[in-house]
């Protein structure tokens, strides 16, 4: 057994330390930083899923509206239209709030999936055409790419309508 205090021996235990120690100490460290955004990418992800059964929850004390057919609700008087263009509202609001902390230009494959499914809502309400037609007037004051974004999948979901 070598002497404690061979200078030797101290001198490879602190070689074997730089050499092993700190990179696996730098990549523990990484990894939790990793999981505590994913937990934290989770958590967002879940209060957004939230907000939107929320507002489906306002789309069902509103059956009068009709907003989860597929077609634009005809004859709404005054006070339905104001109803309906509030819940647009809050819904653009919503969709803007998932855009701007969910998308991202180059996602992992987790993001994707939760980005996928918020591009899929965005869809279905853009197939309505009253939804589309109040877009543009929804959109005054919203962050410009979210804007952009939301126009083109209107715009491709009025194409694919019409085809």
């Amino acid at each position: 057994m070598p002497n404690l205090l061979d200078h030797d021996a101290w001198e490879l235990a602190s070689f074997i330390v730089t050499t092993l120690g700190l990179p696996l100490a730098i990549f523990v460290f990484l990894h939790q930083q990793r999981k505590e955004r994913d937990n934290e990418e989770a958590e967002e992800y879940q209060l957004l899923s939230e907000s939107y059964i929320d507002f489906l929850k306002l789309v069902i004390q509103n059956p009068d509206l009709k907003l989860r057919s597929q077609s634009r609700t005809q004859n709404l008087n005054e006070e339905q239209v104001e109803r309906m263009l509030l819940l647009f509202d809050i819904l653009v609001s919503l969709f803007e709030r998932a855009y701007l902390l969910v998308y991202e230009e180059d996602m992992n494959a987790n993001a994707q999936r939760r980005w996928n499914s918020w591009e899929d809502y965005m869809r279905e309400w853009c197939r309505r055409e009253d939804f589309r037609t109040h877009l543009p007037d929804l959109l005054q004051g919203e962050d410009p790419d979210f804007s952009r974004h939301i126009l083109q999948i209107a715009e491709e979901e009025k194409l694919q309508r019409t085809s």
